[in-house]
């Protein structure tokens, strides 16, 4: 289903739902049950497969050996297929005995709303709260409920705001008013889920599903959407009810104002420090909750929330936007933070030193490699940009490629977009038609949301089709910051087409079979004697073959394959030698193009006789 199809249908289906809400309900009633219906007819033809094995021993006898192994096997796939495994989610798992003030509070809401229990309770690093049914029988059901809490959202309200939130998500499993809604929405993850367990999974026996969830869920996933959107509502009202219509205020609009300090300025102010430090030596979730209660000035709290109030539901989201949830509980926004030492961490009780800890020894494993990695690259990109410098005034003229990496690192090592924007600019005077001069001046200008970055942007594209994907995202998000969401959609739909495009392209291009069409190469005598030459310096290999794999994506960008032996005529096969012919090629060979290199002996041999008949394709 295309973008524009599922705006059109929900669009249709959200004036069914208003104007006949009791017939659009109706429907995704049907609808839904349409979907466990057609996993219920699977589990029948299970049975009755099974009966025909029973009534085959009796009947047919010697016959019914091979039914039993045939028909065996095939529903051995079915319920691979079937019981497909949902993992379930991660984080510290906390206990009653650690946070009973947590636990009490949990209860609480669980009554009053005749809620399922939670088996478990895990605190997250992530800044939201959230429900997750874990199927322990995978699509047979039978769930295992998780309740999903961030410790920095956790740190950053009161605990008043916090139960608000709380009562939210026990809003989306309440089985009093809403129970039908609430049921829908849970439909919704489980199909989703499901399709995509099967989209990785290798059973065989997937078949029998895939076709049928690729075209349901979407479909259902658009059909329910009105009435997904409908619960989130429903779930604030809930909290509402359980707590305050300003406790749900001041919650929403902190999750919003906060969300939007923790994006754009605590994280990437810790990871700049990567630039100036060879290691990271902060504690983010320690210092969190401070942090947020001093770093929050007047001038971007006002900016984030007006961004915030100002941003429209859309259907890139069941979640209304913060407007409308703020007044269909008839309240405006409102930040108030926890004073110091009332945040809702304190309901960890004595857990709560012990999980942030981990939580910060955990982020610095993680992060240490790219972290040094960063500091390298930072380091010698410094070296870089001051050798391109010296030689600018000693004089000396760079390359396009050499002026344009001077520019990029002004900008982005400098920190001088001005001097960059000077340097872009007599680049691409000097150079009009030079894709990365086109690109790189369009990129400046659109961060700057000058609209003339568009057609430089658009023209380098043109110029260079590796630059497609980068340059529909830099149109497609400066189109959604100006406001133009039609213009922002078809660049998206643009960029999603060719990425998927470039991933068939690199699957057709990663592996090779036998049934593959092999041509020969069409390079020049002059490139086919440098790789030989290059070949020829390597000890071991004996022969190599060098042919054009036909391909079906991409087709103008060529696909070369180089066969090689490593046997002498008295020889036993050896992978081993083959392994370290195979890394010198690699290391050592420049091959014109993408290139894919295999030992064409022992198992791989059909391969070598493929090759032999194609005409000049021995090169070596």
């Amino acid at each position: 289903m295309t973008n524009e199809q599922f705006e059109a249908l929900v669009g249709r289906l959200e004036h069914q739902a208003q104007s006949k809400p009791g017939r659009y309900r109706l429907k995704v009633f049907l609808l839904a049950m349409l979907g466990n219906a057609y996993v219920g007819a699977m589990l029948l033809l299970m049975i009755a497969l099974m009966a025909v094995l029973i009534a085959s021993i009796m009947v047919l006898k010697a016959l019914a050996v091979k039914l039993i192994i045939l028909v065996g096997l095939f529903l051995w796939m079915i319920v691979k297929a079937l019981w497909v495994k949902m993992d379930p989610p991660e984080g510290a798992e906390i206990k009653p005995r650690e946070a009973p003030e947590l636990f009490a509070m949990i209860e609480g809401l669980r009554r009053q709303l005749s809620a399922p229990r939670f088996h478990h309770v895990l605190i997250t690093d992530d800044f939201n709260a959230g429900v997750v049914q874990s199927p322990r029988l995978g699509i047979f059901g039978w769930p295992r409920n998780y309740l999903l809490i961030g410790l920095p959202l956790i740190k950053t309200l009161n605990k008043e705001q916090f139960k608000a939130v709380l009562a939210h998500e026990f809003g989306h499993l309440a089985k009093g008013h809403g129970r039908m809604s609430n049921w829908i929405y849970r439909q919704r993850a489980r199909w989703e889920s499901l399709l995509a367990v099967l989209d990785a999974t290798q059973s065989k026996g997937s078949f029998l599903f895939k076709p049928f969830l690729a075209w349901f869920a979407p479909y259902f996933n658009a059909y329910s959407f009105p009435m997904a959107r409908a619960n989130e509502y429903e779930a604030d009202a809930t909290s509402a009810r359980l707590t305050s219509p300003q406790a749900v205020a001041e919650a929403l609009t902190s999750v919003n104002v906060v969300g939007s300090y923790l994006a754009e300025r605590y994280w990437p102010q810790i990871y700049k420090q990567a630039d100036e430090q060879p290691q990271p030596g902060f504690a983010p979730y320690f210092g969190l909750g401070q942090r947020v209660a001093t770093e929050l000035d007047a001038v971007s709290v006002q900016a984030w929330l007006d961004r915030a109030m100002a941003r429209p539901t859309d259907l890139a989201d069941t979640h209304p936007a913060l407007s409308d949830r703020l007044k269909a509980i008839g309240v405006p926004p409102r930040l108030v933070l926890p004073a110091m030492g009332q945040a809702a961490d304190r309901l960890l009780g004595d857990a709560l030193q012990a999980i942030t800890e981990s939580f910060d020894r955990r982020w610095t494993s993680d992060i240490l490699p790219s972290w040094e990695e960063r500091y390298r690259k930072v380091q010698d990109d410094r070296r870089q940009l001051a050798e391109l410098n010296a030689r600018v005034e000693a004089g000396s003229e760079l390359t396009v490629q050499e002026a344009y990496d001077r520019a990029r690192l002004t900008e982005t090592i400098g920190n001088d977009v001005d001097a960059a924007l000077a340097q872009f600019r007599a680049l691409y005077e000097r150079a009009p038609d030079h894709a990365l001069a086109c690109f790189g001046l369009g990129v400046c200008l659109l961060s700057r949301d000058d609209a003339s970055g568009c057609a430089l942007i658009e023209h380098a594209m043109g110029l260079d089709e590796n630059l497609i994907v980068n340059g529909c995202e830099q149109l497609r998000d400066y189109y959604w910051r100006n406001g133009s969401k039609e213009e922002a959609h078809a660049w998206l739909q643009r960029m999603v087409e060719r990425s998927q495009l470039l991933e068939a392209a690199i699957e057709e291009r990663n592996k090779l079979w036998l049934g593959d069409r092999f041509e020969h190469h069409g390079l020049s005598e002059d490139v086919v004697n440098e790789l030989r030459a290059a070949l020829m310096a390597i000890p071991g290999l004996r022969k190599a073959y060098l042919v054009r794999k036909r391909v079906k994506h991409l087709a103008h960008l060529p696909c070369y394959v180089l066969g090689y032996r490593v046997t002498g005529f008295f020889q036993l096969h050896s992978k081993r030698r083959a392994m370290e012919v195979l890394r010198q090629i690699q290391e050592s060979v420049p091959f014109p193009g993408e290139t894919l290199i295999m030992n064409v002996e022992g198992a791989n041999c059909r391969f070598g006789r493929k090759f032999r008949r194609i005409r000049g394709a021995r090169i070596l």
